[in-house]
């Protein structure tokens, strides 16, 4: 078959189109990867200073000069947040000791990018104020409300083992911090483990009394976490926040009262009760250390010991490169 210049010039127009195709399939990955960058998805609960970070909008200021905008997605509590942070929902956020583990537990993709410093007052074990439990002790038997797999869940262990009751000699009731506060309000329950500012909420306005705080049985530390690959793509944006939060606690270790007015209506309580939940908060942002990594693990130990998580997990594995939990 001769090679007519009506073929040749078909031939041709297969090459450009073809060449064109690629082109724009190039085009649209790259276009897809610029979108996928430019958005940090944070999830957030009434709680700790990201939710302060968030009142303020610096956050927003810093990334849009790296073309990064923020969508903030809120959560009633940390074992909720990391769910959707390993289906993808969300790229960054922040929580208490025993999510992570329990998130890592069912094979969440997440790595520790930083911690605040120990903050034990800022959660507790409640009752109401017309209880007749007096110590830890008196709790053998009663049933207790709790967040399951939030910071707290350590807590109770930790206090049943000082009061010397085992985990299964009390009846624990899981219910996020708004169903909770509602059983414990019309007395379905004896007590409640619960951090702030529900904790100061239910001080300040239900006279919950204050049975055992962390003091002497956690540390409670608040951790900020990432997806890692949402890490390991976009370190930036991960330095941007941990700067943004430095920034933040050195303000507002000299400015309670300021930080109690942005964070009132981020959480939606009164100013009394958001400076007191403020003034238990611990602040200075600190790296993830391997002091703080080994204590990370003797939690995560603890909880598949009494199998609350299904499997054994090395908090190793979630660790920033160079980070060591021996």
């Amino acid at each position: 078959m001769k090679n007519t210049p009506r073929r040749q010039f078909a031939r041709t127009l297969g090459r450009i189109a073809v060449a064109s195709a690629v082109a724009v399939g190039s085009l649209l990955t790259a276009t897809q990867a610029l979108a996928e960058n430019s958005l940090l998805r944070i999830g957030y609960q009434k709680y700790g200073t990201l939710t302060v970070l968030k009142g303020t909008g610096n956050l927003e200021k810093r990334l849009a000069l790296l073309g990064i905008d923020v969508k903030w997605v809120e959560f009633p509590a940390g074992p909720q947040l990391l769910e959707g942070l390993n289906v993808g929902s969300i790229d960054f956020g922040t929580v208490g000791e025993a999510p992570p583990i329990f998130a890592q537990a069912a094979g969440a993709n997440l790595v520790y990018v930083a911690n605040q410093p120990p903050s034990p007052i800022s959660e507790a074990i409640v009752v109401p104020k017309g209880s007749n439990l007096k110590s830890l002790a008196d709790l053998k038997g009663k049933k207790i409300v709790l967040n399951k797999g939030s910071n707290v869940h350590y807590l109770l262990l930790k206090a049943l083992e000082k009061a010397g009751i085992k985990y299964n000699e009390v009846q624990t009731v899981f219910l996020p911090p708004a169903d909770a506060r509602a059983a414990f309000e019309r007395g379905a329950v004896d007590a409640w483990a619960i951090w702030d500012p529900f904790l100061a909420a239910a001080e300040r306005q239900i006279g919950a009394r204050v049975l055992a705080d962390g003091k002497g049985l956690v540390s409670n530390h608040q951790f900020y976490l990432a997806s890692r690959p949402y890490a390991d793509k976009n370190p930036g944006a991960i330095k941007a926040i941990v700067s943004e939060l430095q920034k933040l606690d050195t303000w507002a270790v000299t400015d309670i009262k300021g930080v109690a007015k942005v964070l009132s209506p981020q959480i939606g309580l009164d100013l009394d009760i958001s400076e007191l939940a403020a003034r238990r908060f611990s602040y200075g942002i600190q790296p993830i250390t391997t002091a703080v990594a080994v204590e990370q693990q003797k939690i995560a130990d603890a909880f598949y010991d009494l199998k609350l998580i299904p499997k054994a997990i090395r908090i190793a594995d979630a660790l920033p490169v160079g980070v060591a939990a021996k």
